[in-house]
C-alpha cells in the first residue's frame, strides 16, 4: 500500500476567524489557498496517476483541500474520518487503514503537527518526528502491508512550492 499524506492548504488567519465567533473547526481556505491547492493537485497528479481512496479530517479547511484533490483525480468526494482529526490517536488511523485495499494508493488530508507526528510514527515508531509538512505539502509512504507503527518507508517529501512548480 502507498499512502499519500497531504497537509491542508492555506486557511484563513486563526485570530481573524476567531472574531466571527465560530468554531476554529469551521475555518476555511483562503482564495490564495484554493488557487495554490489547484496547482498542487496538478503537481500531485503528475507524481501519482491514480488514487484508490481519499479521506479527510472533518475540519473545513481539510475538507476543502480534499475536495480540490477529489476534483483533480475524478473522485466523487473524500471520506470523512475522525482518524485524521488533529488530536486523534495514531492507533485510530491504523485501525481505519485496515479496511483499505493493500497494494493501492490512498490519500489523506489533515493538519499539523498531527500529520508530521503520524508520519514519524509510521516510519520510525514512537519517536519524535523530525519532518514537517508545510501548508499544501505532501509526502508519499510505502508499506508492505497495512500501515502501522515503524513499518513505512518514506518515498518522497515535497513542499507546496515544489508541487506547484510540478503543476504549472
Amino acid at each position: 500500500m502507498k499512502l499519500l499524506v497531504v497537509r491542508h492548504a492555506i486557511a484563513m488567519d486563526r485570530e481573524e476567524f476567531a472574531q466571527s465567533g465560530k468554531s476554529d473547526d469551521l475555518r476555511p481556505l483562503t482564495k490564495k489557498g484554493v488557487k495554490r491547492m489547484r496547482l498542487i493537485a496538478s503537481g500531485l497528479r503528475g507524481q501519482i496517476e491514480n488514487l484508490y481512496h481519499l479521506a479527510s479530517s472533518p475540519l473545513t479547511r481539510a475538507l476543502e483541500t480534499a475536495a480540490i484533490l477529489a476534483d483533480a483525480y475524478g473522485i466523487e468526494k473524500a471520506e470523512v474520518t475522525t482518524a485524521l482529526s488533529p488530536d486523534s490517536p495514531f492507533e485510530e488511523f491504523e485501525t481505519w487503514c485496515r479496511s483499505r485495499a493493500a497494494g493501492e494508493v490512498i490519500a489523506v488530508v489533515g493538519h499539523e503537527p498531527h500529520l508530521s507526528s503520524l508520519v514519524g510514527w509510521l516510519i520510525a515508531g514512537p519517536h519524535d518526528s523530525r519532518l514537517q509538512l508545510d501548508k499544501g505539502g505532501a509526502c508519499l509512504l510505502e508499506f508492505d502491508a497495512t500501515p502501522r507503527a515503524n513499518s513505512g518507508t518514506l518515498i518522497w517529501l515535497l513542499t507546496s512550492r515544489q508541487l506547484r512548480s510540478l503543476g504549472s
